[in-house]
């Protein structure tokens, strides 16, 4: 994966912490830093965290998948990125509006909830031969960042983002998930 490769995965990656993120600047009558920052980190770290948890995984069983690792890649960011354009479209808000309060036990299931698609990703490293460390980096920052403006955004702006951002996460997902394939079976 090249550079550009690994900053659109991350992005895709990133859109559910960042739709979560829009939900809790919802529901901040005043905004309120220390929890914009502490959402958006447990985001980031969790997100940083569970590509490392596949990839370690995904190494162990590398001989017995390489010769199909880029159908594995296809289906799992194929399935990922279905899943979240099928949530987007069918989910209803479940965010109420009231007023926000810093709960770190709701952070952390929201954060492993949002980064569940993350593991899937880590194994695709591994099959894929990719060095973790610079994507891993990548995607726990810009986790961080559209986490931490998702909450601004949501503050200021309202919900109106939110479904539309899990969409093209789910999208840039899929279309990362087909190029793998048509490298892997030799048409790029």
């Amino acid at each position: 994966m090249n550079i550009f490769e690994i900053i659109m995965l991350s992005v895709g990656l990133a859109m559910d912490a960042f739709s979560v993120s829009v939900c809790k600047g919802l529901s901040m009558k005043r905004i309120d830093r220390k929890g914009a920052f502490m959402t958006a980190l447990f985001f980031g770290f969790f997100q940083a965290g569970m590509p490392v948890i596949g990839y370690l995984l995904g190494s162990r069983f590398m001989d017995k998948i390489e010769s199909i690792d880029h159908w594995i890649a296809f289906v799992l960011l194929a399935f990922i990125g279905g899943k979240m354009i099928f949530e987007a479209l069918t989910e209803k808000d479940d965010e109420e509006a009231g007023e926000y309060r810093l709960n770190y036990w709701e952070l952390t299931v929201l954060a492993v909830a949002t980064s569940i698609d993350a593991l899937a990703v880590g194994l695709v490293f591994a099959a894929s031969g990719t060095s973790i460390i610079f994507p891993v980096t990548m995607i726990g920052t810009i986790t961080f960042a559209l986490s931490l403006a998702g909450v601004f955004i949501g503050h200021r702006f309202g919900g109106k983002f939110g479904n539309k951002a899990e969409i093209a996460g789910g999208v840039i997902l899929i279309l990362i998930g087909t190029k793998l394939l048509l490298e892997g079976v030799g048409l790029l």
